[in-house]
C-alpha cells in the first residue's frame, strides 16, 4: 500500500510539473485587476473564437500617450510624490502601463490651456521668431519627468493648426462658435457656400454613417510656395529645438484630423493640398534636414475610403506608415491588405465624453482589441490625466486614464486605465499577432460582443486578451501553443491571460 501511495504521489507531482500555468487578470465593474491562475488543457472544451492560428505578419512596437497642457495642470494639483508615482506607473519598464512613446503637438491643440503658435509674426518665412518657449514651461517638463523612468522615450509630432497667419481665415479654428472669436461669415470658406453643421463632429453621441458628410472644397492652409516651404521648415525647426531640450522626435505627421472642421485649433485640407504639401515640401525637406525622422501620413479620421486611397496612392513612396483614429479605424483591414508595405498605427484612442466610467473602460478595451487585432504596430492614448469631468477650454468634456478631484486634490485610476493596462502591461516590442475574432455586432454596438486577440511575445509566450460585453457568462477555448485555454468569461469583464 505504501508503494502504491508513493507512486500516486509521484504521478501527481509529475503531472503538476508538466501542467502549463496561465496567469489570469480580470477587471469588472466592481473589481479591478483580480489576479488568479488557471491551467492549460490538452483539448478544447468550448467553441474556439480563433480557429486559425498563424503569424499575421504584424510585429507590435509600442504603446504611448499624448503630452497636453491640461494634463499638466491637473497633475499640478497633486503632491510631488503623487505626481512621481503616476509617471512611474505609466513609464517605468516594470510599471503598470510601460509606455515607451509620446505624442506632442506643434502649436496649440484642443487640450491646450489657450491658443498659441510657435511663430506669431506674420510673414516670418525665415522663421526668425519661431520658438518653443511655451512648450518649455509645460510640455518639456512633462517629457523630462517621463524620461526619469523611461530614458529611451521617443516622441512624434503633428500640428492641430498652423500659425493663424498661414491660413485663409487668419485664425486658429476652422468654424466659428461661442468658444472662439472667428466671425460666422467666414464659415462659408469651408464648403464654398451653404450651411455648415457645427454639431457634426461633436462626439457626445454616436457618429453613424459616412464621416464627414461633406468634404472641404478648399485648403485652409494658404497654397502659396512661400507658405508651404516655410511650413515644412517649421517641422525641422521644431525637431531641432526639441532635440536641444533632450526630447528627441523621430516621427512626423503633417496634420491632426484634417477632416474635423473644428471650433478649436484645426486645419481643413483637400486631397490635392495634402498630396502637394507632403510630396513637394515636407518629405524632401525632412529627407534633406532630418533623414532619421520618419514621415507618416495622417492623422486620418475619415471612413471615406476612396478619398483616403487617392491620397495614399499618391504618397505611398514618400511615407513609411499611416496614422488612423476615430472612423478611419473602420477601414484598417482593407488598408492593411492594400498597402502591405506601410505600417499602420492608432494615432489617438477615442476620448469619450467625460464620464470616466465603466462604459468608457469597455469601449477602450474594444478599441484596443480592434486596432491591435487589425494589425496596428503602435497605439496612443489621448489625455492621460484630467481633473473632474475633463472639460476643455472650448467646453468639451473628455475622459482620461487618471482623474483628479479638484476639491480634494486627490486622484484615482479610472477603469479605463485598467483597460489600457490589460494590453500595454503585457504586449511589448516584438510581440506578434496570431489571431483575432470579434463575435457579435461589432463596431460601436457592443452589447452582444465577445472580443478575443491572440499574441505571441518575442520570448515565445502566448498572451490572450478577451472581453465579454454581454449580460451572461460566456465559455471560450483559445489555442495557446499545443494546448488550450478553456475558461468562462464573466459577464461584462475584461481579461488577459499570460502564459508562464
Amino acid at each position: 500500500m505504501k508503494k502504491i501511495l508513493t507512486s500516486i504521489l509521484l504521478l501527481s507531482v509529475a503531472s503538476m510539473a508538466t501542467a502549463q500555468t496561465v496567469n489570469w487578470y480580470k477587471t469588472t465593474k466592481d473589481s479591478n485587476w483580480q489576479v488568479t491562475k488557471t491551467q492549460l488543457a490538452s483539448k478544447a472544451k468550448y467553441k474556439q473564437p480563433i480557429n486559425e492560428v498563424k503569424d499575421q505578419g504584424t510585429t507590435f512596437e509600442a504603446f504611448g500617450t499624448t503630452f497636453n497642457e491640461l494634463d499638466f495642470l491637473a497633475l499640478q494639483r497633486l503632491t510631488p510624490e503623487a505626481q512621481d508615482d503616476i509617471y512611474r506607473r505609466m513609464f517605468a519598464p516594470d510599471g503598470d502601463l510601460r509606455l515607451t512613446r509620446g505624442r506632442v503637438s506643434m502649436n496649440a491643440n484642443d487640450y491646450a490651456n489657450g491658443w498659441y503658435s510657435c511663430d506669431t509674426v506674420a510673414g516670418d518665412f525665415d522663421l526668425r521668431h519661431f520658438n518653443i518657449e511655451k512648450d518649455k514651461q509645460v510640455i518639456i517638463p512633462m517629457i523630462h519627468h517621463a524620461q526619469k523612468y523611461q530614458p529611451n522615450l521617443r516622441l512624434w509630432v503633428s500640428p492641430w493648426s498652423p500659425p493663424a497667419w498661414m491660413k485663409i481665415n487668419n485664425d486658429y479654428p476652422v468654424l466659428s462658435s461661442r468658444f472662439n472669436r472667428q466671425p460666422k461669415e467666414k464659415d462659408y470658406l469651408l464648403f464654398g457656400g451653404g450651411n455648415v453643421d457645427p454639431d457634426e463632429m461633436k462626439l457626445l453621441g454616436e457618429r453613424i454613417g459616412v464621416y464627414p458628410r461633406r468634404l472641404a472644397t478648399q485648403d485652409y492652409f494658404i497654397q502659396d510656395e512661400r507658405y508651404l516651404k516655410a511650413y515644412a521648415n517649421m517641422f525641422c525647426k521644431f525637431i531641432d529645438l526639441y532635440a536641444s531640450e533632450g526630447a528627441p522626435i523621430d516621427m512626423v505627421m503633417y496634420q491632426n484630423e484634417a477632416y474635423s472642421y473644428t471650433p478649436y485649433p484645426g486645419c481643413a485640407w483637400t486631397a490635392n493640398g495634402t498630396i502637394r504639401f507632403n510630396h513637394d515640401y515636407l518629405a524632401p525637406t525632412l529627407k534633406a534636414k532630418h533623414p532619421e525622422v520618419k514621415l507618416y501620413l495622417g492623422t486620418f479620421n475619415t471612413n471615406r475610403r476612396d478619398y483616403v486611397e487617392k491620397i495614399v496612392d499618391n504618397l505611398k513612396d514618400d511615407v513609411i506608415g499611416l496614422g488612423f483614429q476615430w472612423e478611419a479605424r473602420e477601414n484598417l483591414s482593407f488598408m492593411r491588405q492594400r498597402y502591405p508595405n506601410l505600417k499602420l498605427i492608432c494615432s489617438e484612442s477615442e476620448c469619450g465624453n467625460g464620464s470616466m466610467d465603466w462604459n468608457a473602460a469597455e469601449h477602450t478595451f474594444f478599441l484596443l482589441s480592434d486596432n491591435l487585432g487589425n494589425g496596428v504596430t503602435e497605439y496612443y492614448n489621448w489625455n492621460f490625466c484630467l481633473q473632474d469631468n475633463g472639460i476643455s477650454r472650448w467646453g468639451w468634456t473628455q475622459n482620461a486614464l487618471i482623474q483628479v478631484n479638484s476639491k480634494t486634490n486627490k486622484h484615482r485610476l479610472t477603469q479605463e486605465y485598467y483597460a489600457f493596462m490589460h494590453f500595454s502591461h503585457f504586449i511589448s516590442e516584438g510581440t506578434r499577432l496570431l489571431g483575432y475574432n470579434k463575435m457579435g455586432k461589432g463596431e460601436r454596438n457592443r452589447s452582444n460582443d465577445i472580443y478575443v486577440v491572440l499574441f505571441q511575445t518575442k520570448g515565445g509566450k502566448h498572451i490572450v486578451t478577451a472581453s465579454n460585453f454581454t449580460n451572461t457568462p460566456h465559455n471560450i477555448s483559445v489555442p495557446m501553443g499545443k494546448k488550450f485555454l478553456n475558461v468562462q468569461l464573466a459577464a461584462h469583464s475584461l481579461n488577459t491571460f499570460e502564459e508562464r
